[in-house]
């Protein structure tokens, strides 16, 4: 399996991209002063016990209260009662009507797009296509007009930066999250000014049902707390779309046969995405903190200790998934992490399928000869935490 890594240069540390398994399912980094999890039991345990595991790890990293201030409100960080009760409000965002407006709205903004790439050779899948849907979609869902959204940008490139520190520096070095949170400071003087118009003026998206959510003591969110809610799921909500369409492409031109199978049968695509999630898991790593002692694939972790949990690598486990190594489009079934699991499971996940199952039907329809630019090598994220091709990434040929 170490053809597929070494061919697209996905980076060293990401071993089950290369088949290799850890010698544990769970184990001490000493260089990196934590615990780390592997396996699918494991890091399935850690995601769904919300006895013993929290999602608020921020607390155990090195943040002063400035800092602490950042997190709150971000859904990925809360727990307990005051996250089930932001959650089931939240979702209200993601009716039946809006999935089903949603449908036709990707399948008109993407054939919008194919129309103005016919006439190219090749260009680039994600800046020239596919971030132009998915950043309209989500732009819409807040209720962020055009001239805005080039402040998303301001996330890729945090996202960037992230990438550039070791992993050692990440949650240990001095100044490492403002350094990350400071350059986001124009997105949130924006995002502020829509808060503030919506709670005025209220509107049929998610900052207005936002300012409406009432917490479990009946106050409303704060302005701060809105605008951390809102940073927290700009980086799910405007990248993964892309992460799923280039990293499929990926494994498309990995293994041919799959390709051919899903281009003579539609319904295939599906199948497919769920396949990718599972095989080039774009989220590949989250972090849990401990509640209490616990014991995890055989290890005594005490409380208050922070865990990072692989995704990616328990997506290969195979004692969970028979041949993990290899992309099968058909397979089933298929329970994936590739969305989370438990209390946190991805609350835009339907969203982020319906997006780009439909991307897919009108780039098998509209370039039939699709396939990556061999000259052209992937640019990735290089990010522990994330594997996939980043913005204008991924170039392709249609000819």
């Amino acid at each position: 399996m170490t053809d597929f890594a070494d061919r697209w240069g996905f980076e060293a540390d990401k071993f089950w991209l290369r088949g290799e398994r850890p010698s544990e399912p769970v184990e001490w980094r000493e260089e990196l002063q934590r615990w780390e999890a592997y396996g699918y039991p494991e890091v399935n345990e850690a995601l769904s016990n919300n006895d013993g595991y929290s999602a608020d790890s921020a607390k155990l990293f090195n943040i002063d209260e400035e800092m602490a201030k950042y997190f709150d409100g971000d859904l990925a960080q809360m727990t307990g009662p005051e996250h089930a009760n932001l959650r089931k409000q939240v979702s209200n965002a993601f009716s039946p009507q809006f999935m089903a407006h949603l449908e036709s709205r990707v399948h008109a903004l993407a054939s919008e797009y194919a129309d103005t790439l016919e006439k190219f050779a090749k260009f680039n899948l994600l800046s020239d296509f596919v971030d132009h849907v998915a950043g309209i979609i989500f732009s819409e869902l807040l209720g962020i007009p055009a001239e805005d959204r080039t402040m998303f940008k301001l996330v890729d490139q945090n996202m960037d930066q992230e990438a550039q520190m070791t992993q050692v520096d990440q949650g240990t070095e001095d100044g490492y999250f403002e350094q990350l949170i400071k350059p986001l400071q124009p997105l949130r003087e924006m995002l502020g000014a829509h808060v503030d118009a919506k709670t005025k003026d209220p509107k049929d998206d998610l900052i207005t049902l936002l300012s409406q959510v009432k917490k479990i003591d009946g106050s409303p969110m704060t302005r701060d707390q809105i605008i951390n809610f809102i940073i927290g799921i700009l980086g799910a909500g405007h990248l993964a779309t892309p992460l799923l369409v280039g990293n499929t492409m990926l494994c498309l031109e990995s293994f041919p046969e799959q390709y051919e199978l899903v281009k003579a049968d539609r319904s295939l695509i599906p199948g497919m995405l769920e396949e990718t999630m599972r095989f080039l898991t774009p989220g590949a790593a989250s972090y849990r903190a401990t509640l209490q002692d616990v014991e995890l694939g055989g290890k005594q972790i005490p409380k208050d200790t922070l865990i990072r949990v692989y995704l990616g690598a328990a997506n290969r486990d195979p004692r969970q998934f028979p041949d993990p190594d290899t992309f099968d489009i058909t397979r089933s079934p298929n329970p994936h992490l590739g969305f989370g699991r438990g209390a946190h499971y991805c609350m835009g996940g339907q969203m982020v399928r319906v997006e780009t199952r439909v991307v897919f039907e009108v780039l098998f329809d509209r370039f039939p000869k699709l396939r990556v630019d061999p000259n052209i090598p992937p640019l990735f994220f290089n990010s522990p935490d994330f594997t996939g091709v980043r913005s204008g990434g991924l170039y392709v040929r249609v000819d």
